[in-house]
Parts: structure tokens; C-alpha cells; sequence
């Protein structure tokens, strides 16, 4: 056998060599995210409540991403932006003026955009697509040669999901559209198995197996629900019956799923609905993985599965998504793939749009100058222990938060009250003691507030703290 330099040279520096840099095909890419899983709901990481033995076992096989966030979100269906960005590899205000809510104008920050499958399509790959698709039908032509039971809305009955076939030309009118005879994770998980039996092509391939579950209605199939009895369901430790204080939230849809005041009783059976979706979703995800392995294709494949946001369920005394916390921004996270680590941990900060960057770093792509994430593949080889030292969060016009390692500041207007709370994380880690009052505490935030303010100008945001009513009109 033969080396170069470089391998020698990586080789004794104890370092895994970056996937583009082994004299191995282009690897193919398989997504599985789920809808509204939050990041404390694996079994086999942080909560022994849960039954997610496919995602466990994912875990085990890759790197898992304690600190996986989203931005947040311009509308109450976080999800279509945080899908965006996980698309696009852009941030929040680019991809809502962009697809979310398109805008045009002088006061726009709309950016040109390239969906990843859409540039793994144009270097030669299959693109797949099934499930959940939030951001248009013009867009998912422009992204997939291949497809099935494709779902082009937010969210629906598990059982009377409405999906249409896959057509080559990208046409998807209405009435073409029909009702699918099974519940949703098991329908996009058959697109995706039938896929995976018949494809015999030689180009590597990318698919996208968006569910639809744990999304309410959280209705998962007796035999789920059964194994969770709710009486034996842990109330979360930050239980509240009700908001300290308006978050400009309160009576949105998500939280009309349960009475005011929370009860106890009421957040315990949610959860133990919301598990048993979980256990549900998680088996038909094992169905894909299995059908991967079976089609030889494994070895040179990377799978990631993520969520696209959070969910309260009681924490906070909320019920939704809505907001900035962590059981509403962070999100399950795991990567792993050929000549990468199997069964780490990275507490590293990062965001859902980091993928796109981190894809085209294992095929040896380069990604479009206006992609804003940051390549995750330094963490995954050990190259690095950080690519960021802070996040920034937003949700619509009247929330705005940052965090770094150990702290977190959120800052509310509204109706024209400003509210203010700063979180020390290492020692508050569910965000239950707020800080910001405490004169001890007052250069903190200050010092996280001008670095909030350094991240609203970055990403374009159009809100001003400084300004009355922070600039809105």
C-alpha cells in the first residue's frame, strides 16, 4: 500500500482525515427529522422515560449534538423556517423574506438561495423526497428527481394525512391530491423503503424523510400509547400552571391544547402522548434503517436525524413552541457516517443550518458563498471543539434572546412593556431562576445585550432594542 504526505502526516497526528480527502465514492445522505421532538427526548442520551431505540442506536453510531438549535421562527409554524434554514443553510430574516413569507422591496433581506438537494441534484446525485414539505411546491421540484406520499402542509390528521404522488414535470395541483390510508410515519416510511428496494443506479443518492409526528394531534396507535401510562409520567421539574408574564403567546393555538391554569394531571397525559408519537415514529424510522442496510448502501452513507423544534408541554408553564427556552429551541441532533466518530458527545453550539455546509464538506462541494452555516465537520474529526461562541434567538417581533456556553438573555416587548431575563445555564440549566434583577448580575446584561445587538445587525434583523417599541411600526 501506498500513502501520501498528508495521510502520513494526519495519521501521525492522531486525526480522522476529512471524508473528501479518502479515496472513497461521494457518500449518499439520509435525513430523517422529525416534527416538534425537543432535544431532551431520547432514550439513551438525556431521558430514560422514552422508548427511541432506532434513534439510541443512531446515537451509538454516530455523534450526537447536545446543543443542536434552531434560530427560531418569523411565524407560530416554526417549523416552516426552521425547515428553511435547514434547506437553505441561511438564517432566520433571509430565508422568511426568501420562502417563508417572500417579500420584495427595499426593506427585504430575501438572498438568492440553493437548496441542498437542489445542488446535490445539479453534481449528479438522486434526490429523494417524501413527507412533510412546508415551503412550496415550486421548491420541491426544483429539489428531488424522486419522491412519494409527499405532504405539502403543516400539519394534519395522522390518519387522513393529504399527500400527492411524485411528478416528474413538478406539477402538484390540488386535485390531484388524496388521502393517505395509513398514519403519516409510516407512509413517508414506505416512499422511502421503496425507494431504497429499487434503486440499482450507480450515483450516490440524498433523501429527505420529513415526518409529520410528533406533531399534534398527538394520537399515536394503542399499542404506543399503552406502553406509557400517564399516572407514571415524571412532571417536568419546571412545571408551572402558567406563565410569570405575557410573552406576547399565551393564547395562541398551541397553547389552547390544554386549560388554563396547567394542571399536573393534564401536562402528564400530554406527555405520555407526546412519548408514545415518539416510540411510534422512531419504529418506522428503524424501517428505513433497515431497508438502507439492506440495500448494501450503509457503509457509504451519512445519516442525520434531526427535529425541527421543540416543545414546551408544561415546562414554563406553556405548552408550545413559541418561545426561546431550551425545551423550545434545541433539538435532537446526530450525525454520523463513513470515517466518522462512532458514540460521541459534542456539546458544541450549533444550529440545524450548519448540515448544509457539513454535507458538502463530505462530498467535496463547495457550498454557495450566501450559505451562513458552518461546517460541522471539524467537530466531527476532532479537528475542533467549537465552531461558535454564541447562538441568537428570535421568535416573530417581540422576542429576541442569545446565549453562549453558560449564559442565556431574553428580552421581551410587549404591548410596550420590555421584559428582561438572564439564565446562568450551568447551574440553571431549565431556566427556572432569573437573574435579571440581581444588581450582581447587571454588567452581564449588559455585556449580552450588546452581543445580541451585534447579531440582530448581522443577521439583518429589523427590529431595534434602542429604539422605542423596538422600531416596529
Amino acid at each position: 500500500m501506498t500513502f501520501t504526505r498528508r495521510q502520513i502526516m494526519t495519521a501521525a497526528a492522531g486525526l480522522v482525515p476529512r471524508l473528501d480527502a479518502q479515496p472513497k465514492k461521494r457518500p449518499n445522505i439520509l435525513v430523517l427529522l422529525t416534527d416538534d421532538q425537543r432535544f431532551s427526548t431520547l432514550h439513551a442520551i438525556n431521558n430514560p422515560e422514552v422508548q427511541t431505540p432506532t434513534m439510541d442506536r443512531l446515537a451509538s453510531r454516530g455523534t450526537t449534538f447536545t446543543h443542536g438549535c434552531i434560530m427560531g421562527g418569523t411565524i407560530p409554524a416554526v417549523c416552516s423556517p426552521s425547515r428553511a434554514m435547514l434547506l437553505t443553510g441561511q438564517s432566520l430574516f433571509h430565508v422568511t423574506d426568501s420562502i417563508v413569507t417572500p417579500r420584495s422591496g427595499p426593506d427585504s433581506v430575501a438572498r438568492p438561495f440553493e437548496m441542498f438537494p437542489e445542488l446535490f441534484r445539479r453534481n449528479g446525485y438522486r434526490t429523494f423526497g417524501t413527507g412533510k414539505w412546508h415551503n412550496g411546491e415550486p421548491l420541491y421540484a426544483r429539489c428531488f428527481t424522486d419522491g412519494g406520499n409527499i405532504f405539502f402542509g403543516g400539519m394534519s390528521d395522522h390518519l387522513r394525512v393529504p399527500i400527492a404522488d411524485y411528478d416528474p414535470s413538478g406539477k402538484y395541483p390540488k386535485q390531484k391530491r388524496y388521502t393517505g390510508r395509513k398514519f403519516s410515519s409510516e407512509l413517508f416510511s414506505d416512499s422511502a423503503v421503496d425507494f431504497l428496494d429499487r434503486y440499482k443506479g450507480d450515483d450516490p443518492f440524498v433523501m429527505y424523510v420529513a415526518y409529520t409526528a410528533p406533531h399534534d394531534p398527538r394520537m399515536a396507535p394503542k399499542r404506543y400509547l399503552d406502553r406509557y401510562p400517564w399516572q407514571d409520567i415524571k412532571l417536568p421539574a419546571n412545571f408551572l400552571p402558567q406563565h410569570p408574564f405575557d410573552n406576547g403567546e399565551l393564547r395562541i393555538r398551541d397553547e389552547m391544547l390544554a386549560p388554563f391554569p396547567r394542571t399536573p394531571d393534564v401536562v402528564k397525559q400530554n406527555i405520555a402522548a407526546y412519548y408514545a408519537m415518539i416510540t411510534e415514529v422512531d419504529e418506522q424510522m428503524g424501517r428505513v434503517v433497515q431497508a438502507l442496510e439492506r440495500s448494501g448502501r450503509a457503509e457509504n452513507t451519512i445519516i442525520v436525524m434531526a427535529g425541527d423544534n421543540g416543545l414546551a408541554l408544561g415546562q414554563h408553564g406553556l405548552m408550545g413552541k413559541q418561545s426561546l427556552y431550551d425545551h423550545s429551541v434545541r433539538v435532537p441532533l446526530i450525525v454520523g457516517g463513513p470515517g466518522l466518530p462512532a458514540g460521541k458527545r459534542s456539546d458544541a453550539l450549533c444550529y440545524l443550518m450548519d448540515l448544509y455546509p457539513t454535507f458538502c464538506d463530505a462530498a467535496a462541494l463547495k457550498a454557495p458563498s450566501n450559505v451562513e452555516g458552518r461546517s460541522l465537520m471539524p467537530l466531527l474529526t476532532g479537528h475542533k471543539t467549537s465552531i461558535r461562541d454564541s447562538v441568537f434567538l428570535a421568535y416573530r417581533d417581540f422576542q429576541r434572546g442569545v446565549r453562549t456556553d453558560r449564559w442565556k438573555l431574553i428580552v421581551y416587548n410587549v404591548k410596550g412593556q420590555e421584559t428582561v431575563q438572564l439564565f446562568d445555564l450551568l447551574t440553571d440549566p431549565l431556566e427556572q431562576k432569573n437573574l435579571a434583577t440581581d444588581a450582581s448580575h447587571a454588567h452581564k446584561v449588559r455585556e449580552l445585550r450588546q452581543l445580541l445587538k451585534r447579531w440582530m445587525t448581522e443577521t439583518q434583523d429589523r427590529v431595534d432594542l434602542d429604539k422605542p417599541d423596538w422600531g416596529r411600526t
